[in-house]
C-alpha cells in the first residue's frame, strides 16, 4: 500500500516531483497522457480512477528510496522520526553523514535521514549477516582477478603487484612500479617528508541519484548491523614523490564520511557483482574510479589510504620454541571494520591521518606509531572510535603506554621502514607498505605477553621467520587483504635482508604485470 492510501491530483503531483520528472516525462514513465497529468495538477482533489490508482500503486513501489523520502516530505507522510534509530538523532557521526548526503545530493536538510530511517526499516539483519558470509567466500584473488579484467594490467610504467613465493605465483590488486617497490626507506623526518599543502576540505562534489541512494544505503546498512562510524579527518593524497630511500609529497584534508559514503562502496560493488557473475557490472566505479589513469591521478580525485607494517620482533631461544627467532604478527580482521573485514591483514594497519597536529602529523611513521599503541599495545584513548581525545600532545612521551615508551628510550630497539608503495585499485586507496623490526629481544621477555590486538581484529597470529613450510603456506592463502599480502610480501623481503641466522624465509620475488 503507498503512503498516499488513495492518490489524488496533489500526491500524484507529488510523486512527479518526487521523480524529478516533466509533465511528458512522466506521463511517458506512466503511460498515460500528459492532459491527464496536467489536470492533476489543475484539480488537486481530484481522485483518478480506478484504474489509475493502479498505475500509480505501481510507479510508486517501482521508486527509491531517495525519491520515496522526498515523496514523503512533499506529502507530509513521513514516519515518525521518534520511531527510528536514535543514532540518527543522538549521534554526532551519523548526523555528520547525513548532513553530508543532503549537501552533496542538493537536498533539502531532513531528506537524508528520513531516506536513510526508510531504508533501515526495510533491513533484515540476517539477511545482512548472510551476504557479509557470501562475500567472505569471495577471495583476494578473485578480486585481484576481476579488477585486473575491468582495468586492464598495466599503463605506462604502473602494473599489478605479482609476488612469486617458491614456485607459486599470487596477484594482488595493488597497482605499482619498479621504482616505487623494494624502497628500504627509514621513517624519520629525513627522509619521510610529506608535507601538507592544505588543512581545507576539497571541493564540492555532487552527487548524482544513484551515488546518493548507494550513500544512503550504506548508511541504513551501518545503523542496522551496528558498524562503528566516525567522522574523523583523513589525509587525502594531493601529489606524490615516492623514490628509494625518499618519501615526499603532499597531502590534504577530508572526513571520513566523505570516503565511507564514496571510493570506499566499491569494494562492496565489485564483491557482490562477482557473486552475482557480472564483475564487469560496476556502475559506481564507472563515476568514481573508471581507468588506470584516474587511479594514478590522486590530485583530482578523493585518493585517502594508509600505512600498514609487518611487525617481526626478535625473540631469545628458548628450550621449548627453539633456536632465537623474529615473531610475525598476523591478524583476521573482525568483521565490525568498514573496510577489509573478515580478511588476513598484516598488523598494525591504520588510515592515515591527523590526531592534532595536521602537519607533523602527515609523516607516515606517525600514523605507524600511532597505531603501535592502539593496536598492538591497547590504548583505548587514541583509537578515535571509541572515545574523544581533547588531549594537546597524545603521543607525549608521558602519555605513551610502557612498552612503547621502552621502545623510544634508545636509539636501535625500533626499526620502522617503508618497503613500498602502490595504489590499491579497489577502492583507490594508497598504501604505504612498511615493517616494523624490533630488535633487542628483551622487550619480548619484558612485553610479549602485553601485545594484544584491538577490538579491530577478531584472531591474531604467531608465525616464526624460522618456518619456511608454514610461512609460505600463509602467503599462498586466499584470505588475504590485497593491501595485506603486499604488505607481507615486501615486508618480508627486508627482513630477509637485515634479519641474519633469525631468518630463514621461502625466496620472495616480485614481478610488475605486463
Amino acid at each position: 500500500m503507498n503512503p498516499a492510501d488513495e492518490w489524488t491530483g496533489r500526491t500524484a503531483s507529488a510523486l512527479q516531483a518526487a521523480l524529478r520528472m516533466s509533465n511528458e516525462g512522466f506521463a511517458a514513465h506512466l503511460g498515460i497522457g500528459v492532459r491527464t497529468v496536467a489536470s492533476w495538477h489543475q484539480k488537486p482533489d481530484l481522485r483518478p480512477r480506478s484504474e489509475m490508482q493502479q498505475v500509480l500503486d505501481r510507479a510508486y513501489e517501482q521508486v527509491g528510496d531517495t525519491e520515496r523520502a522526498r515523496f514523503a516530505e512533499l506529502t507530509g507522510t513521513a514516519p515518525a522520526e521518534t520511531s527510528a534509530d536514535p543514532r540518527l538523532h543522538d549521534d554526532p557521526n551519523i548526523a555528520s553523514a547525513l548532513e553530508w548526503i543532503d549537501q552533496h545530493a542538493h537536498w533539502s536538510p531532513g531528506t537524508a535521514r528520513r531516506a536513510v530511517a526508510a531504508k533501515a526499516a526495510q533491513l533484515d539483519t540476517q539477511a545482512l549477516r548472510d551476504r557479509s558470509t557470501r562475500r567472505s567466500w569471495v577471495t583476494q584473488r578473485d578480486t585481484a582477478d576481476a579488477l585486473a579484467a575491468y582495468y586492464g594490467s598495466r599503463t605506462g610504467d604502473h602494473g599489478l603487484y605479482t609476488a612469486r613465493v617458491g614456485t607459486e605465483l599470487v596477484n594482488t590488486s595493488v597497482l605499482t612500479c619498479a621504482n616505487w617497490l623494494d624502497l628500504d626507506c627509514e621513517l624519520r623526518p629525513a627522509s619521510d617528508r610529506f608535507r601538507v599543502a592544505t588543512a581545507q576540505p576539497e571541493a564540492d562534489l555532487a552527487l548524482d541519484e544513484r551515488a546518493a541512494t548507494a550513500a544512503v544505503h550504506r548508511l541504513a546498512e551501518s545503523l542496522a548491523m551496528n558498524t562503528r562510524l566516525v567522522n574523523s579527518p583523513l589525509y587525502r593524497a594531493l601529489a606524490l614523490d615516492i623514490a628509494e630511500h625518499q618519501l615526499a609529497g603532499s597531502f590534504g584534508t577530508t572526513h571520513f564520511v566523505h570516503y565511507a559514503l564514496t571510493l570506499d562502496l566499491l569494494e562492496g560493488e565489485l564483491v557482490d557483482a562477482i557473486i552475482a557473475g557480472e564483475p564487469l557490472k560496476l556502475p559506481l566505479r564507472d563515476r568514481y574510479l573508471p581507468n588506470l589513469e584516474s587511479v594514478l591521478d590522486v590530485g583530482t580525485r578523493l585518493c585517502a589510504g594508509g600505512a600498514l607494517a609487518l611487525t617481526a620482533i626478535a625473540r631469545p631461544a628458548d628450550p621449548f620454541r627453539g633456536e632465537a627467532d623474529y615473531v610475525l604478527l598476523v591478524q583476521e580482521r573482525s568483521g565490525n571494520v568498514l573496510n577489509a573485514a573478515r580478511r588476513l591483514a598484516v598488523i598494525p594497519k591504520g588510515f592515515h591521518q591527523p590526531l592534532t597536529d595536521v602537519r607533523r602529523d602527515a609523516q607516515i611513521g606517525a600514523t605507524l606509531r600511532r597505531e603501535m599503541e592502539e593496536e598492538l599495545f591497547g590504548r583505548p584513548d587514541i583509537d578515535n572510535t571509541v572515545t574523544d581525545s581533547l588531549t594537546a600532545d597524545p603521543m607525549h612521551p608521558t602519555l605513551m603506554s610502557e612498552p612503547m615508551r621502552w621502545l623510544m628510550q634508545k636509539p636501535g630497539r625500533l626499526r620502522m621502514e617503508t618497503t613500498g608503495f602502490g595504489l590499491n585499485l579497489v577502492s583507490g586507496n594508497f598504501e604505504f607498505a612498511s615493517l616494523i623490526v624490533i630488535e633487542d629481544e628483551e622487550f619480548w621477555n619484558q612485553y610479549g605477553g602485553v601485545v594484544a590486538a584491538n577490538w579491530e581484529s577478531s584472531t591474531l597470529r604467531q608465525y616464526s621467520t624460522t618456518d619456511i613450510e608454514l610461512l609460505t603456506e600463509l602467503l599462498t592463502d586466499v584470505a588475504w587483504s590485497n593491501e595485506g599480502l603486499f604488505a607481507m610480501t615486501q615486508g618480508l623481503r627486508r627482513l630477509a635482508e637485515i634479519g641474519g641466522d633469525r631468518v630463514r624465509l621461502p625466496t620472495i620475488e616480485w614481478e610488475i604485470s605486463e
